[in-house]
């Protein structure tokens, strides 16, 4: 603020001695315009050789001399002097029109005097008309000019800086308001909202934005603490298990079925071990950036390779028929299928089906859904798993991709699932740019997972 009002006040000071110098540039002007025009009038006189005498000039701040190449006074206006011209021989240009500042003195007018030279006559008689005027009036004018700023300076930026003050701390204000809403926030650990002002501008739209931007933190920190609940719960699971086996083999001592015991606690382990690697690859998908490899998968020999890893129940493929070659990490893409295969062979009543075929016009993601890297305009892939279990109610069928999701049927916790397969699936689904979704079996019962993946518009070389 004090910054602000110096700045003002020198600017002003600069102003005030520009406007001086202009008016006393300007006044000057005026005067010898005026001064000039006297002087053109009587050089036109004294070339005609009609000069009078006295000069017919109005008496008062102007003073005319009419002199010769010695410096001789000629004619001149009632009130000039007729013996001492008012500027000396060696000042007068006989050739050109001078203006020439002089004492007023020497021509008996107050103050300074402004003195033009017009040149009048030529050949043998050559001659110069003198022309003065008082600058006394222009003097008084920028004196009163100056006179009227210095009184008005100090009071125009006292009133300046009451109303900057004034204005400048209405427009803080809010953002004072919105300073201690965020203390408060601060101080309740990040609970509540900022002070939204009334007025429609940008303080308005900074609130509405910082209380959006809260409003996510404020989710993500839940969701997070839901997901530390979450793993705590599952980790303590298998954990309570495997102490249990402990406690009682180390009670029964010599009775202990050490095989049975060693079987039991190598199941904890494995359960263990997965719910802390799906924790961590979670971990990694939520802080790596959202790229993925370009190298080219054919997805045929995906779902055969994912499929040997079940022979009972059966899980069968069918083919496409000729080579479906998608983008994307490979590891990953094995990782999506895996996951998908686990979870239908988990809850099959008989056998599981994959298909792989290109993806109808009309079953192809929207402007919404992610677009693809190096695949075509519309070229997708879909590829299906489809089991004969009980299916999923249609109402569970977006929470069940959210972490630590189980329903209360067939899909339970004792089926050895961690509830975090289908939010792997989902994550992995979105890096590689597609989208996956639930469906009903055709014919039923059962449920259709339906992945779609970019496809390559050409067979790689």
């Amino acid at each position: 603020m004090v910054l602000g009002v110096l700045g003002l006040s020198v600017g002003l000071a600069v102003g005030g001695l520009v406007l001086l110098g202009v008016l006393r540039f300007v006044l000057q002007r005026s005067v010898d315009a005026e001064a000039f025009r006297t002087a053109d009038a009587v050089a036109l006189l004294a070339a005609e050789d009609a000069l009078p005498d006295p000069l017919p000039v109005a008496a008062g701040q102007t003073r005319v001399q009419v002199v010769d190449a010695e410096g001789r006074v000629r004619a001149a206006s009632i009130d000039a002097d007729r013996l001492v011209p008012m500027l000396r021989p060696e000042q007068i240009d006989r050739d050109a029109r001078q203006r020439v500042t002089v004492s007023g003195e020497r021509v008996g007018l107050p103050g300074p005097v402004r003195v033009v030279a017009v040149p009048a006559g030529t050949g043998a008689d050559p001659r110069t008309v003198l022309v003065a005027r008082s600058m006394a009036d222009v003097r008084h004018s920028t004196h009163v000019v100056g006179t009227i700023l210095l009184v008005a300076f100090p009071l125009l930026v006292g009133v300046l800086a009451v109303v900057a003050w004034r204005v400048v701390g209405a427009t803080l204000r809010p953002v004072e308001e919105l300073r201690r809403g965020a203390e408060e926030i601060t101080g309740r650990d990040g609970g509540g909202r900022l002070p939204v002002p009334a007025s429609r501008d940008e303080i308005h739209r900074l609130a509405v934005t910082l209380n959006g931007m809260l409003g996510r933190l404020e989710s993500a920190r839940n969701r997070q603490r839901a997901f530390v609940a979450d793993a705590a719960h599952e980790l303590r699971s298998p954990l309570t298990n495997i102490r249990t086996e402990l406690e009682v083999a180390q009670r029964l001592a010599g009775r202990t079925d050490w095989t049975a015991v060693s079987a039991n606690l190598l199941a904890d382990t494995e359960r263990l071990s997965r719910l802390v690697d799906d924790l961590l690859l979670l971990a990694r998908l939520d802080e790596a950036p959202p790229t993925r490899a370009t190298g080219p998968v054919e997805l045929g020999g995906l779902l055969a390779a994912v499929a040997t890893r079940y022979p009972s129940p059966p899980v069968r493929v069918l083919a496409p028929a000729a080579p479906a070659w998608t983008v994307g990490d490979a590891d990953e893409l094995h990782r999506i299928l895996a996951n998908l295969v686990d979870n239908a062979v988990r809850h099959a009543r008989g056998e599981v089906v994959l298909t792989a075929v290109p993806a109808p016009s009309a079953d192809r993601p929207g402007p919404a859904a992610p677009a693809s890297r190096g695949a075509g305009p519309g070229g997708y892939h879909l590829v299906t798993v489809t089991d004969d279990g009980p299916g999923i109610p249609v109402a569970d069928r977006a929470r069940v991709f959210d972490r630590f999701t189980r329903l209360d049927d067939a899909r339970a916790r004792d089926a050895g699932g961690t509830g975090l397969g289908l939010a792997i699936v989902r994550e992995l689904v979105r890096r590689a740019g597609g989208t996956v979704e639930l469906a009903d079996a055709e014919p039923g019962p059962g449920l259709c997972v339906r992945l779609r993946l970019p496809a390559l518009p050409d067979e790689p070389a």
